[in-house]
């Protein structure tokens, strides 16, 4: 009721606080559903070996000096509590990374183990089919036959699936845009987001030094933290087992939120 209040008693919204808003709100969806795409990447393949663990260790780090500068400079609740939501789910990825890591390592020594104790058995299976005959001839014709008309099918099924790919991408970008405008609706129009007068942030004080320091670490983290993963990406000459999704959320993120910041005559706003 109270926000009502004030809702009510507030000037009326601007074009730039409103678009400032969205474009912040767009912002903050797409770094909740940021880690999800990998997540199911790496699910649907059984494996992690594409993303770089040093990637997602340093972008670890951003997000816990993150963590820690935000409740050193004793910012509202609703940034420390997605702070620790971000250092949450990356300790999720990195725990699914390593768990799919040793579960093929040891898959991979398992196999090796069995291709030492039966090196035998190509030399068997050699022999045997020496006794074999001409009439074997005609299903080795047919199986060739099969495959290369599997293999002529093969760039047209590659073709649907990339095509299938980027509109589900596509969807789930527009999806978190809906969401991230009706988040911030539904926050002004309750009173949960109102713009703050720009003299009001200077009365709130300076920022502790340490506090800055740790935001200018997490800051160089982020910076940093997708050079292991090109790094990785140029040796393997592939991006096979990452999600484009992932990025394209990233970049998403990114870029409302330089809109929201560099949109002119903007002021600042609170999550209360």
């Amino acid at each position: 009721m109270q926000n009502m209040t004030m809702l009510a008693q507030s000037p009326p919204l601007t074009a730039h606080e409103a678009l400032s808003g969205v474009f912040g709100s767009i912002s903050l969806a797409a770094w909740i559903f940021l880690l999800v795409p990998q997540l199911i990447e790496n699910y649907k393949q059984g494996s992690a070996e594409g993303i770089s663990l040093a990637f997602l260790t340093v972008w670890f780090i951003g997000d816990i000096t993150n963590l820690a500068g935000a409740i050193w400079a004793g910012l509202v609740p609703t940034v420390i509590a997605l702070a620790v939501y971000f250092c949450f789910a990356d300790l999720i990825l990195i725990s699914q990374c390593i768990y799919y890591n040793v579960k093929n390592a040891r898959r991979a020594r398992k196999v090796s183990t069995r291709s030492e104790d039966s090196v035998e058995q190509p030399l068997l299976g050699r022999r045997d089919s020496s006794n074999m005959g001409l009439p074997g001839s005609h299903r080795r014709r047919s199986s060739a036959l099969s495959r290369r008309r599997r293999a002529s099918s093969l760039p047209s099924l590659t073709e649907e699936e990339n095509k299938s790919e980027w509109v589900k991408n596509t969807l789930s970008i527009v999806g978190v845009c809906v969401v991230g405008a009706a988040g911030w609706a539904i926050a002004w129009q309750t009173g949960v987001w109102a713009p703050t007068p720009t003299a009001d942030d200077a009365a709130d004080g300076e920022t502790p030094l340490g506090a800055s320091i740790l935001g200018y670490a997490s800051a160089v983290c982020y910076l940093g933290a997708r050079i292991p993963q090109i790094v990785k990406n140029q040796k393997d000459r592939s991006c096979e087992g990452l999600s484009l999704l992932f990025f394209m959320l990233s970049l998403l993120g990114n870029a409302t939120y330089g809109a929201g910041v560099s949109t002119p005559t903007l002021q600042s706003f609170d999550l209360y």
